[in-house]
């Protein structure tokens, strides 16, 4: 998508990011789903993947030792690229806890073993399902919302904006300026660090 068709406010003006707390309450109810759905959730909100690419996340993907997921970018035009997101430790044990990654690593024959066997719309459906259970609706109640949520949040805390293009697998730095014009409360931590 373009930096002219990426917006942060639909056709009505409504915000299709989630704030911080919106982003708390939804991960407070990821903790109560089931464990494949608490991993997928935890995925798609601390590395603002896409639905799709979380769904072809395989086992051989998840760098245990250096911290990080890797995705491939599956919006950009040319197949085999490739970006590492770092993930907070927590991330990559409930991954391994639940998926059982050290063994599917170990051998050859299940190292390319998809995490989330599921199709796109029992993905989706899952991940609504925690946030009706979070009490969010509108549209930042939605993955790309999460995605959109990571971008601000990362803007927020003072992320380079080079980084939050790699780590989102933006083609344009355009693309990913698109972040900083959060407002609300986002806009007010933003300006804060000038004052």
């Amino acid at each position: 998508m373009t930096a002219e068709g990426l917006q942060l406010y639909d056709a009505q003006g409504r915000r299709k990011y989630m704030t911080a707390d919106e982003r708390a309450r939804f991960l407070s109810a990821a903790e109560q789903a089931p464990r494949e759905t608490r991993t997928f959730c935890l995925t798609l909100c601390y590395t603002g993947c896409r639905i799709s690419e979380g769904l072809a996340l395989t086992a051989d993907r998840v760098d245990l030792d250096a911290g990080v997921v890797i995705f491939e970018s599956l919006k950009q035009r040319r197949p085999g690229r490739y970006r590492a997101v770092p993930v907070p430790p927590a991330v990559l044990d409930a991954l391994d806890l639940v998926h059982d990654l050290k063994a599917l690593q170990r051998r050859a024959w299940t190292r390319r073993t998809r995490l989330w066997p599921w199709s796109r719309p029992t993905a989706w459906r899952r991940v609504a399902g925690v946030m009706r259970q979070a009490r969010l609706d509108g549209p930042q109640a939605t993955p790309t919302g999460l995605r959109h949520a990571f971008g601000v949040q990362a803007v927020t805390k003072g992320i380079p904006l080079n980084m939050v293009q790699k780590w989102l697998g933006h083609a344009q730095l355009s693309t990913t300026a698109i972040y900083a014009d959060a407002v609300g409360a986002e806009e007010q931590e933003i300006a804060s660090r000038m004052w």
